[in-house]
């Protein structure tokens, strides 16, 4: 279908930065935790729709690209917090409240 490479540019963001956190030891490999953990992160950040991610950074300066990495590190450490806190709760508040 027509749609089918269309992304958000910050899904592999996180994913990748997930995968390092696995890497490292940091976090458990629970495929349903990190699903989770990653729904959570990319709540919290901006939707960018590409085609494909080389387009996004092809026009984006080393700053740029730099930053955004700190925005999604921030946001998968935000998610993995929360969703370790309410993993056995019933109805978690929201992670704005």
């Amino acid at each position: 279908m027509a749609f089918d490479n269309i992304t958000n540019y910050f899904e592999k963001l996180v994913f990748d930065s997930l995968q390092k956190l696995i890497a490292d030891g940091q976090l458990e490999n629970d495929e349903d935790f990190l699903g989770d953990i990653a729904c959570v992160a990319l709540n919290q950040l901006p939707s960018r729709y590409v085609r494909h991610n080389v387009d996004m950074v092809f026009y984006m300066t080393l700053e740029e690209r730099e930053q955004n990495q700190v925005i999604v590190d921030d946001a998968v450490i935000t998610a993995i917090d929360y969703v370790q806190k309410h993993r056995h709760s019933e109805r978690p508040e929201t992670i704005n409240q």
